[in-house]
């Protein structure tokens, strides 16, 4: 019964805020686009430099030289749940909006410049280390990020309405124990990401860096 009402609890919010979840999902593809054209961009002697960088980084990486991954577990989760808490407050302010997309927007242009330079200079091993150091944990956080993104979006859009829109008169008080209760399931979402980034990713990028580069 519990699971029903769970499954139909999701089905009923994606339902009610689908417009929100398609223009927040085009607008991260369209920041992963703009990171790659960045690269491309980007003059000879800016990659030589930042190629160098990424080359020393690789060596110490081959050799061991990492922190420890429960150093960079705790970095990591703290660095998104900063993210995350950012834009739980921003959807409770009415100003907040567009600094919400402006966030999911640079997020996705984060991923698209990564993926991209690499793939950009090491080619196919590029396309293998990102996909090996990067994409594990944001298989949990792109979603993570675009829920909450549209999630704090909808409520933000719910105070403008309850604010100028008189006649939309819905008690706040449940939705904000709703919208923060979704808030905390993708923030633990967001420590499982934080986990493999920590301790996963480490190992499989050294794998790749050990076997290919």
């Amino acid at each position: 019964m519990r699971t029903t009402n769970l499954k139909d609890l999701i089905s009923a919010h994606l339902e009610e805020n689908k417009s929100i979840y398609v223009f927040t999902i085009v607008l991260f593809i369209m920041g992963i686009i703009f990171g790659a054209i960045i690269v491309n961009s980007m003059s000879l002697t800016q990659k030589h430099d930042l190629y160098m960088y990424l080359t020393q980084f690789f060596g110490q990486v081959s050799n061991g030289h990492v922190a420890e991954s429960s150093d960079i577990f705790s970095k990591s989760f703290i660095h998104y749940a900063k993210y995350i808490g950012l834009m739980w407050l921003l959807g409770l302010s009415i100003i907040g909006l567009p600094i919400i997309f402006v966030i999911l927007f640079l997020k996705g242009v984060v991923v698209g410049f990564t993926v991209g330079f690499l793939v950009n200079q090491l080619g196919f091993h590029g396309f293998l280390l990102s996909f090996a150091s990067i994409m594990p944990q944001n298989f949990i956080l792109i979603p993570a990020f675009i829920i909450v993104g549209a999630t704090s979006a909808a409520f933000c859009i719910r105070l403008i309405r309850q604010q100028f829109l008189k006649q939309y008169a819905v008690p706040i008080f449940p939705m904000f124990m709703r919208y923060s209760l979704l808030i905390l399931c993708v923030g633990a979402a967001v420590a499982f990401a934080a986990v493999i980034e920590g301790y996963l990713s480490p190992s499989l990028m050294r794998m790749v860096i050990t076997y290919s580069l």
